[in-house]
């Protein structure tokens, strides 16, 4: 039997463990943070994604956010039927293809991101404030 081995002298030193762990730290603050909004974390990345992408043009598809969210697509469909039951996100056919839906956040939608966004940068401020910009720029390098 052969005994594992490893370059590093333990998990203080693991890139992949250490991100496991900041990453638990940090959605405990989103969480903290959405909780008096009632949304999840999912939830308010759609919601806010939604908003961003209609700041830049139209209407997004269900498709065009999922992938701007880096998320499954069969996820935002029952994501975005919640949202939009809740009434913060309306869901229309799209002219151009009837197998797509084109998605805008209503009035109560905004009012929502607008309290929600300001909370949830708030904690990333505070959660990440021994950072700095080099950080945020190699974490966008390590995106998709």
């Amino acid at each position: 039997m052969t005994a594992p081995e490893s370059r590093l002298p333990g998990p203080e030193r693991s890139p992949g463990f250490l991100l496991w762990r900041v990453t638990l730290a940090w959605q405990r603050a989103m969480r903290a943070a959405l909780a008096p909004h009632d949304l999840t974390h999912v939830q308010f990345v759609l919601l806010t994604t939604t908003w961003w992408l209609t700041r830049a043009g139209e209407p997004p598809t269900q498709r065009q956010l999922a992938d701007q969210a880096g998320t499954d697509t069969m996820m935002t469909s029952q994501v975005v039927r919640k949202l939009a039951g809740r009434g913060l996100l309306a869901r229309a056919d799209d002219p151009a293809d009837a197998r797509a839906k084109r998605l805008e956040i209503t009035p109560a939608g905004l009012e929502l991101v607008a309290k929600a966004l300001k909370d949830v940068e708030a904690a990333d401020a505070e959660f990440f404030a021994a950072t700095d910009d080099g950080f945020v720029d190699a974490l966008a390098r390590l995106g998709p």
